[in-house]
């Protein structure tokens, strides 16, 4: 039975500290054959005023934005087309690779290479997963099926897509996608 006791400044939202208890739970578990019920999280609040590092007080330093829910909100504007509202979720230097495609960095060259592809697309998720590499970027994995129509008017629904995003400062720096469209219209 893990036990993990975390000392923290005061200063966290309770949905804050809900999120580092659940990471901490997750990153045990990749080393430790615990069940999620048996890892016991305990975060100790210091006052502000009663730590000092390098002979000054500190304060804590904000919490970092869920990064699950940048990748939904991103995902849900371009589903919307609102590729303004996007946009302002993308870092410098983001490129997104999708089936069959060079690296895209503007979200118009998406649109365009998508165009003779299908009508629409909507996507039904069935998880996110979120990680933390060893370097500055947190990966987050979406999953689900798509659906949507063709170009010539013909729905299609049930297929299968993975993508993988990194966030790096709290923006979208790049985008993997693997999906089975070509697959499932080769079959159509």
């Amino acid at each position: 039975m893990p036990v993990i006791e975390l000392h923290v400044m005061q200063g966290y939202s309770d949905a804050e500290k809900s999120r580092l208890c659940e990471a901490l739970t997750h990153a045990v578990r990749i080393v430790v054959p615990a069940p999620p019920e048996a890892v016991t999280v305990m975060i100790h609040e210091l006052n502000p005023a009663g730590y000092m590092r390098g002979g000054q007080h500190r304060t804590p330093a904000p919490a970092l934005a869920d990064p699950i829910t940048l990748v939904r909100d991103y995902l849900t504007a371009m589903e919307a087309r609102d590729i303004d509202k996007a946009g302002e979720m993308l870092g410098a230097g983001f490129t997104m690779t999708f089936p069959g495609s060079a690296p895209m960095t503007k979200l118009e060259d998406l649109i365009d290479w998508a165009k003779p592809r299908y009508n629409h697309v909507a996507k039904s998720y069935e998880g996110f997963d979120a990680l933390q590499t060893p370097g500055d970027a947190t990966v987050v994995y979406c999953r689900g099926t798509l659906s949507g129509e063709w170009p010539d008017g013909t729905a299609f629904d049930g297929i299968r897509f993975i993508d993988r995003f990194e966030v790096t400062d709290g923006v979208l720096t790049r985008q993997d996608v693997w999906n089975d469209i070509a697959e499932t219209k080769a079959n159509a």
